[in-house]
């Protein structure tokens, strides 16, 4: 009973733990405390869901319990893809039933017009999970419903997905793309190896590609949207709609960047999108702040005194931890493992962690800040690609 009451308060004090730590130049945690930390964080959270087509998306400042969303919102794969994380941590059949139960509802999401670039977030980070762990045909044939259904919204002429397709009128871009779009190409590049078409394969080679030359900077920061003609295809110009400026350093499009292009990498073999990857990832280590998180964006004129985003860092950390395996130099490999731990320690810190505060994995992530939403709150993506990211170290750790 003594040693329950300890490893309780350890998961929920997180003061210095001694066995199990990765070491790093700013710190160390324990990756398997931190994993069952978030597997028993995802047991509590599953008592008060009671709605399948129900999603959390996010807690606010004062907030303890998530805010839900329907099948629509572009966060809805997220919570199950937690489930699925957690059900592979743990081996819970529990969290497995409740993996299935919450990834069912959202076959709905196809039965609408596809209006929504973020289908391989919504459907992938569901989907895909289930089926890489069960194997399950029907996940199968379902993610390849939905990465035909994401190819309609894929403009030859510009050479990329068109994204937020509501927004053209609004805002008045005949076609823009954003560089969350990245990972999306997951969800196509998967099913051109497993039974859909080559052409699949080939819309999102070309569409990271077009990327590397429009939302890419020539610094290697990165415009959150990129703006083209529909007549000839032509860059227009870059916006960046949830940062501070056009000209400024969004942190989170900095890591789906990373993610991305070391995504490419993985399903195509080409040196240029592994290249892309580390000029991205260095350009986001070379901007990090002395505490080494990430601010919402890097060059908001109020910093210091502006909020930080742990969901850049989650989606970051799990980018250079993948970008580590594919680096032939000891030290380069070294230099991202080490800079994605670094990002993974202070997450799991008293700082960042939620502990008791809330049912979230994770504080002190920013949505919206131009809109005013999500600032310094809990958001769902912060908690998958943390969790994500866990699992990734854990694996390589095992190696």
């Amino acid at each position: 009973m003594k040693r329950s009451i300890y490893l309780m308060t350890i998961m929920f004090s997180l003061a210095v733990f001694t066995s199990c730590t990765t070491e790093t130049k700013k710190g160390s945690f324990s990756v398997d405390k931190m994993l069952e930390y978030s597997v028993q964080k995802v047991e509590t959270t599953m008592k008060s869901l009671t709605q399948v087509d129900s999603l959390p998306r996010n807690i606010l400042q004062g907030q303890t319990d998530w805010n839900i969303v329907g099948i629509h919102d572009w966060c809805s794969g997220f919570w199950p893809g937690i489930l699925w994380y957690a059900y592979e941590a743990s081996g819970d059949t529990t969290i497995l039933s409740q993996a299935q139960k919450f990834t069912d509802p959202l076959r709905g999401v196809l039965d609408v017009p596809v209006d929504n670039h973020d289908l391989g977030f919504m459907l992938y980070c569901s989907f895909g999970n289930g089926y890489r762990l069960t194997g399950d045909s029907a996940y199968h044939d379902f993610l390849l419903e939905a990465a035909d259904s994401l190819a309609t919204l894929f403009n030859p002429k510009v050479g990329t997905i068109l994204s937020w397709p509501a927004m053209r009128e609004k805002m008045g871009w005949p076609h823009s793309t954003i560089i969350d779009n990245m990972i999306n190409l997951e969800l196509l590049f998967w099913a051109a190896k497993n039974g859909g078409s080559h052409d699949l394969y080939d819309m999102a080679v070309k569409h990271a590609k077009t990327c590397m030359t429009t939302l890419v900077r020539p610094d290697y920061s990165i415009y959150h949207v990129a703006v083209f003609d529909t007549v000839d295809g032509h860059f227009i110009k870059g916006v960046t709609h949830q940062g501070y400026s056009d000209g400024s350093m969004w942190a989170r499009g900095q890591g789906w960047g990373i993610y991305g292009y070391t995504m490419c990498f993985r399903e195509t073999g080409k040196d240029e999108f592994l290249t892309m990857a580390e000029k991205l990832a260095d350009k986001l280590l070379e901007r990090l702040p002395e505490d080494g998180m990430p601010y919402w964006d890097f060059d908001d004129p109020a910093i210091p005194n502006s909020p930080k985003d742990a969901s850049a860092a989650a989606v970051a950390a799990s980018g250079m931890l993948e970008l580590s395996t594919y680096m032939k130099d000891e030290n380069l490999k070294a230099k991202y493992k080490d800079a994605a731990v670094a990002l993974l320690a202070k997450l799991s810190s008293n700082e960042y962690l939620s502990g008791d505060k809330n049912q979230a994995f994770l504080l002190h992530s920013t949505g919206h800040y131009p809109n005013g939403s999500e600032i310094d709150a809990s958001i769902i993506y912060a908690d998958y690609y943390y969790l994500e990211a866990l699992m990734r170290l854990k694996k390589m750790d095992e190696q």
